[in-house]
């Protein structure tokens, strides 16, 4: 019987502007790592086969396919839950959702100030309009534990819970890192990982533990994990965001009308 590392599987993520396929065969591992975003649904299934050859791998020789189910990017997560489906109904196969924060946590402990056997890793990525998708997960001789399940957060309450976690936070990783900058808290001690090493990789990873652990669920089962219902601003949103950011055009106005500072009278 083959062994985890060796049962063939093919995992992708299309949840952030990185697009991720890998695969495991007869020839090992392959893997791709290229854009993604807007061009996720037009390359995904070319670099599907790809992978799977390379892998020597057909279609009809995966036991399970695994998906980045979310957070992230609304029309990712559709195209990368669609593909899945159709695989899953289509081959008559187990799928196996996979938490998107969970890769990023995944990635970040193949760093090795992050290779304990007890680790805790807050992951904090850009969700836009000035808020993070977010989670805390714990790494142990067990495999993965969820701390904090994904949730969509405003910065000041990240932060909040950052201060919360902070005796035990080992990684903070994450593209809110680079996005936020200095606005995001990073607890003292915390090692912040902003980039990452290899996405596919630590995908199959998951995909792996998740197989093992019996976690496969039938194609209809698999859906999307949507943390937000409200996907972008709207034209006043947007024009009263400005309006917030910049001294305010009618009360310059009238204060050259008055010919005064704008003081009390």
């Amino acid at each position: 019987m083959a062994t985890p590392q060796e049962r063939p599987l093919l995992a992708f993520d299309t949840s952030t502007e990185i697009l991720a396929v890998a695969a495991c065969g007869p020839r090992g591992l392959s893997t791709w790592i290229g854009p993604g975003g807007s061009a996720a649904s037009a390359q995904l299934l070319p670099q599907i086969d790809a992978v799977l050859e390379r892998a020597g791998l057909a279609l009809a020789d995966l036991e399970a396919i695994a998906f980045g189910q979310g957070p992230g990017a609304f029309t990712g997560l559709r195209t990368s839950c669609a593909v899945a489906q159709g695989l899953g109904f289509g081959l008559a196969r187990p799928l196996l959702p996979l938490d998107s924060l969970l890769i990023v946590a995944e990635d970040a402990l193949e760093t090795p100030a992050a290779r304990d056997d007890a680790c805790v890793a807050a992951v904090a990525m850009d969700a836009r309009m000035d808020e993070i998708y977010a989670g805390v997960y714990e790494h142990g001789a067990a495999g993965w534990r969820t701390l904090r399940r994904a949730a969509l957060y405003a910065l000041a309450d990240w932060n909040a819970v950052l201060e919360q976690e902070a005796r035990s936070l080992h990684v903070l990783a994450g593209s809110a890192l680079h996005a936020f900058g200095s606005r995001l808290h990073q607890p003292t001690g915390s090692i912040p990982r902003p980039d990452e090493n290899d996405r596919a990789r630590a995908l199959l990873r998951l995909a792996r533990q998740a197989f093992a652990a019996g976690a496969a669920v039938d194609a209809a089962q698999a859906l999307p994990l949507y943390l937000r219902d409200k996907v972008a601003l709207t034209t006043a949103e947007r024009a009263a965001v400005k309006a917030a950011a910049a001294p305010s055009a009618s009360t310059g106005a009238a204060v050259l009308r008055s010919g005064g500072s704008g003081g009390a009278t």
